[in-house]
């Protein structure tokens, strides 16, 4: 049986076999609550306290005995039809009353093309590009957005979709997509000067002789990319106009100590704290920030929201009713996104 809201928990139940001996819930630390299902007739059954979220993801942790010992394997729920693919693979949703997906998703937009370069700097690797353009507009100066983890916005939280939708329906003007791919992730996106000076510097150059660009550039990405979107966004570059970042990795050292065995998490830390010291800027930046009020990065969020408008910098924060997911990114594109373009390129009619 699918997982049914009553009152204030969630009942959740797993019709076990005879060689079953354990089911456990799989989800998102942030979420209060026993994991442990306890037996219940033929089955298991577990009653979560409901978490002040519209929706979240979930798996079965299920355990046997066999011949040879037992075996754990973690499952998608066998009675829950909804699904979403995710970073790392698929899990089952819960969607709570009052949640619903963007009307974007299933409107109607511009047809786009797509474009393959790589972005030569600094860094060892180049840094590979996916542009994504209207489809008749070649050669046109448009707006541009650069996405750090492109593909998987693409993918995961249909960014090409939200942004042929936006230009259809005349929310936004004509712009193009600069959807990075995330070759060396990790030490790319934690505060490597050399890819900052790369996509800052030569990246948007490059990028502008194949497409001419029309304004000032927005930077965006989430988590790591979210914390790189905002560190390119803050070199000295006067091309670059806007920054989204959602559920951004501003790791401190007071508050992220479940994070300090992550490779970068040192240098990460020291130059959140350089942002979070700085307290006026010449060059003032539209910001836009969403995060999931659940997540741990929500407390590092607040503090760096507040630090950035404190400096001088347009910021408007948001917290929503998810947790750290692709799906969550997606959900909050329009307005939060909308309004931050809307803001830098103003009345642009491609």
């Amino acid at each position: 049986m699918a997982p049914k809201l009553l009152d204030d928990h969630i009942r959740f139940r797993f019709a076990g076999a005879d060689d079953v001996v354990s089911v456990a819930l799989d989800c998102d630390s942030a979420i209060a609550g026993s994991r442990h299902f306890m037996r219940a007739g033929d089955g298991w059954e577990l009653a979560l306290p409901r978490p002040p979220l519209d929706r979240f993801e979930y798996r079965f942790t299920v355990t046997r005995d066999g011949l040879d010992g037992s075996t754990t394997e973690t499952v998608l729920d066998p009675d829950n039809p909804v699904t979403v693919e995710t970073a790392f693979g698929s899990r089952s949703v819960m969607e709570l009353p009052g949640y619903a997906a963007p009307s974007w998703l299933s409107a109607t937009g511009v047809p786009g093309v797509v474009t393959d370069l790589a972005l030569e700097g600094e860094t060892a690797d180049d840094v590979p590009v996916t542009l994504w353009s209207p489809e008749g507009t070649d050669g046109a100066a448009l707006p541009l957005l650069f996405v750090h983890d492109g593909p998987e916005y693409a993918t995961l939280a249909s960014l090409t979709q939200y942004s042929a939708a936006m230009i259809a329906a005349g929310s936004l003007p004509p712009h193009r997509l600069a959807l990075a791919h995330p070759v060396l992730r990790d030490a790319w996106y934690s505060g490597s000067p050399q890819y900052l000076r790369t996509i800052a510097g030569q990246g948007i150059s490059r990028i502008a002789e194949v497409a001419p660009v029309d304004g000032p550039v927005v930077v965006m990405g989430a988590s790591l990319g979210g914390l790189t979107a905002l560190l390119v966004g803050l070199l000295d570059v006067d091309e670059i106009g806007g920054v989204f970042s959602q559920s951004g990795s501003f790791f401190q050292t007071r508050l992220d100590g479940q994070e300090s065995d992550f490779p970068w998490f040192g240098r990460i830390s020291r130059r959140v704290q350089e942002v979070l010291d700085t307290r006026e800027t010449a060059r003032p930046l539209r910001i836009g920030m969403t995060c999931g009020a659940l997540e741990e990065n929500a407390a590092n969020n607040r503090d760096m929201a507040a630090a950035l408008q404190r400096a001088g910098h347009t910021v408007t924060y948001t917290e929503v009713a998810d947790l750290h997911n692709y799906t969550a990114w997606r959900d909050a594109l329009d307005p939060h996104l909308t309004e931050v373009l809307r803001d830098v390129w103003g009345n642009r009619q491609g």
